[in-house]
């Protein structure tokens, strides 16, 4: 296994239901999870507690600088469609990705001491799967 510089990711996200995804511009950081629900079974008489596994999820969010000029996650926030993304850990290789379709929410911020920022938390709409 090799380690890879974080400056060759790139997220692709539809711009519309069903569309082609294309890269979301001016992205500076990613993430993505993969929780499991946990349930408490501790019984009396264990001696610590205990847990089984539930569902996997898996959530995510890039961060970087508003684009003016593409209104690409404002518009997958606020219409409610789900939308087909890949995620990238190092688009140089191009064989090591996570994709599937996840539903989005918006933020952007700014002040007076910097550019103005986009946040876009996701969750998973379908099953998340990585290649390879």
């Amino acid at each position: 296994m090799s380690r890879i510089h974080g400056k060759r990711g790139r997220f692709y996200i539809g711009i519309a239901s069903g569309g082609t995804p294309e890269p979301l511009p001016f992205i500076a950081r990613w993430a993505i999870r993969f929780p499991t629900d946990k349930a408490d079974v501790t019984a009396m008489g264990d001696t610590h507690k205990t847990y089984v596994s539930g569902m996997p999820d898996c959530t995510g969010m890039v961060s970087g600088f508003l684009d003016d000029a593409t209104a690409q996650t404002y518009t997958a926030a606020t219409d409610s469609i789900a939308r087909s993304f890949y995620l990238y850990p190092d688009l140089s290789s191009n064989t090591k990705y996570w994709y599937g379709t996840c539903v989005i929410d918006f933020t952007a911020e700014g002040g007076v001491d910097g550019g103005v920022t986009l946040n876009a938390d996701w969750a998973a709409a379908s099953t998340v799967t990585r290649v390879p």
